[in-house]
């Protein structure tokens, strides 16, 4: 029989994080019971690793061996986080939001009055002043309340920028949360968003995490995206090249109202360890989510994608679409889980995962799960693994195309399928750019 935690000894990671909290960080402002509350569960917990049946397949708690510092933002980085501002995936139409190094910096964001009917503060202002309704909505009532990496980030949180949209507002310029560490040393950063959409309302978020100087970061982030009735959120999110020994931890909460639609994408051509996880509950009828990704892996990179996807409600949409392509020893993870309670009659999931395995080392694990409490259902899912299409290869090579040629041509043609889940014209080519790139690096090996 497995110890319990508080039997076991504490890795020299879990001890400092744990310290870390008892020290009383003077970054740690307001929720404080809140805070205790759940670091009382990741104490009990500790870091998860492969006896976790969610997180199997990625062993946080081996990765993890060491905490890095926590380190307060310093000017002397300033011209390392304005050097990745200048970089071609900050280059938007976006209404910018920067977060550096674990706080809101008003100064690197864009200038300029906010969108009509926008309005924006730090979390750290937020919770120093006791917003209740930014208090319910990181309450730990919500969906992902039992993982220990949400309670690690609840508990430290150190900032985030938290953006109000009043109902029936439309805005027209997408919104950019911008997630910068910079420094040049192994550092980490707790950092929590949110967005409350008012009922009506409609927006493009856009969510970018970006380093500067890499080196072996950890980062444990975390969005609360809630969507009011009849409004609309087209969101995309994107992992920025990365030390190979960083790790990047990233939640995604998602809570819908009636008649709301919710589009979320993920781009991860990245290094090191990615751990993106989602928890979506949809609270009012007639409302529909769809979730997608494109993971593009080389080396010894190790990207997962877990989600769970709660209908609560009778009459709800959701449809999930997730690539991967793995070359060298890469290692990719999906795990999908859609839950349909007993009262959620007339529920339409969907769910699929396509990889396509390059190198003879890659590898990919999917898990994809259904739990149905209702009878009056359409649900499905499934999950593909293969190689690139031998016959196809001939076809291109016979009409004169070289062998890289017709592989990039066909792993375009692959990416670019999963691409068109983004609803944004810009951001989509952006990544259409960034994943031309990836594989022109890779032909020209």
């Amino acid at each position: 029989m497995n110890k319990p935690f508080f039997q076991r000894q504490r890795t020299e990671a879990e001890a400092a994080l744990i310290d870390r909290f008892d020290q009383g960080d003077r970054r740690l402002v307001g929720a404080c019971d809140l805070r205790a509350a759940a670091m009382r569960r990741f104490a009990e917990a500790g870091l998860p690793n492969r006896r976790v049946e969610s997180w199997h397949y990625t062993d946080l708690r081996s990765a993890m061996r060491t905490a890095a510092l926590v380190r307060a933002p310093e000017t002397a980085t300033l011209p390392g986080a304005r050097e990745c501002l200048a970089k071609p995936l900050a280059q938007t139409s976006a209404h910018r939001f920067v977060i550096f190094n674990g706080s809101f910096n008003a100064d690197l964001s864009s200038e300029g009055p906010l969108p009509e009917g926008v309005s924006a503060t730090s979390l750290a202002a937020a919770l120093g002043a006791g917003d209740q309704d930014v208090l319910a909505a990181l309450g730990d009532s919500g969906p992902g309340e039992g993982d220990a990496v949400v309670a690690l980030n609840t508990a430290l949180m150190q900032d985030g920028v938290v953006i109000r949209i009043a109902p029936g507002v439309k805005v027209e310029r997408p919104l950019s949360i911008f997630n910068i560490i910079s420094g040049g040393f192994a550092q980490a950063t707790f950092l929590r968003s949110l967005v409350i959409v008012g009922a009506g309302a409609s927006v493009v978020l856009d969510e970018i995490t970006g380093v500067s100087v890499p080196d072996a970061t950890q980062s444990n982030e975390a969005l609360t995206v809630v969507v009011g009735d009849g409004a609309r959120v087209d969101y995309s999110a994107q992992v920025a090249e990365q030390h190979e020994k960083a790790v990047a931890l990233h939640s995604l909460f998602v809570m819908m109202g009636a008649n709301a639609i919710f589009n979320g994408f993920c781009l991860t051509p990245t290094a090191g360890l990615v751990r993106r996880q989602i928890f979506a509950r949809l609270e009012g009828e007639h409302s529909t989510i769809s979730l997608g990704g494109l993971s593009l892996l080389r080396g010894r990179q190790h990207a997962d994608t877990t989600l769970v996807v709660e209908h609560a409600v009778p009459n709800c949409v959701s449809r999930e679409l997730f690539r991967h392509i793995l070359d060298d020893e890469s290692t990719g993870v999906f795990q999908g889980k859609v839950i349909v309670r007993q009262h959620a009659q007339k529920t339409d999931g969907g769910m699929k995962s396509q990889t396509l395995v390059l190198g003879e080392d890659a590898s990919m694990n999917n898990k994809p799960e259904l739990e149905i409490f209702a009878d009056d259902v359409v649900c499905g899912h499934g999950a593909t693994v293969g190689q690139l299409d031998k016959n196809q290869i001939f076809y291109l090579q016979a009409r004169g195309l070289s062998r890289g040629e017709a592989e990039s041509l066909l792993l375009d043609a692959f990416a670019s399928e999963a691409l068109e889940l983004v609803a944004d014209e810009e951001i989509r080519t952006r990544f259409q750019t960034q994943a031309s790139d990836w594989l022109a690096a890779r032909s020209g090996r």
